[in-house]
């Protein structure tokens, strides 16, 4: 725990850099007020039961976040592996996306959303830093939130290869963002090129309709989404679920950043 506090209030001292004026503010997405169906009836079991669940606005971002971005906010190596400014970064722990979130919230003078108490990272919704998705907000943009009245298998189609980097078209590796087709909402990627971390620990779905579900109170491990350029189709559907340990990292693994409406 004391490796989180550092990796959480250490980097709030250190003074902002400039951020570039095609960085995250300019490519945020209103996602509108809606309810949607949650999970999947007929995928894996850990996408069972569906459920209905209310969302309040939010802001996501177009993109998921670049290279270059990482690069102008961050203090430290850009860890990808595949390099290259307009491709997303990767091999990023889940803790260092909140630390991407907070020293972006205080470069564009925003309140930071993270804070590290004793035994647990925090995160103020109310705030109106930068953050990661939750679960639900992620699954609820993927499907083009309530803009969408047919829910497609992928976000934003079912021909995989027009929305989509995967293993069978990406030559084992990432690709700039925003270079297949969004979905309604205007999101790219939200199925392929990296994996994204969610806020929430990893756990099974309850039976009840909800209202912004944040996610399990306990778990060691976190939820990620939307597959990546390494996998295949059936794990590139947007209800699909997978959990990782936060301090882990993976050329398969970024993120993309939110915004509460406050």
């Amino acid at each position: 725990m004391k490796k989180i506090r550092c990796v959480i209030w250490l980097f709030c001292l250190i003074p902002a850099l400039c951020f570039a004026q095609n960085g995250a503010a300019a490519n945020m997405v209103l996602v509108e007020w809606g309810t949607f169906q949650m999970g999947s009836s007929t995928g894996e079991a850990n996408e069972q039961p569906v459920h209905t669940v209310v969302m309040h606005s939010f802001f996501m971002s177009k993109y998921e976040v670049t290279q270059g971005q990482w690069n102008q906010v961050m203090a430290k190596e850009n860890p990808s592996n595949f390099k290259g400014d307009t491709l997303p970064v990767e091999n990023v722990s889940w803790y260092e996306a909140l630390e991407f979130c907070n020293r972006l919230s205080l470069q564009e003078g925003l309140t930071p959303v993270y804070r590290a108490t004793k035994n647990r990272v925090t995160c103020n919704f109310n705030a109106n830093g930068y953050r990661l998705p939750t679960e639900a907000e992620w699954e609820y943009a993927a499907k083009g939130g309530k803009k969408d009245y047919l829910v497609f298998t992928y976000s934003g189609g079912e021909k995989l290869d027009e929305v989509a980097w995967h293993h069978g078209n990406s030559g084992s590796k990432t690709h700039p963002v925003g270079t297949k087709a969004p979905n309604t909402l205007g999101l790219y990627d939200m199925s392929g090129n990296v994996w994204e971390w969610c806020w929430d620990r990893y756990g099974s779905y309850g039976n009840g309709d909800q209202t912004d579900p944040k996610g399990p109170s306990d778990g060691e491990t976190r939820v990620r989404r939307g597959g990546g350029w390494f996998f295949g189709a059936q794990f590139l559907r947007s209800t699909v679920r997978s959990e990782f340990p936060p301090n882990n990292r993976s050329n398969y693994l970024g993120f993309r950043v939110c915004r509460s409406l406050t």
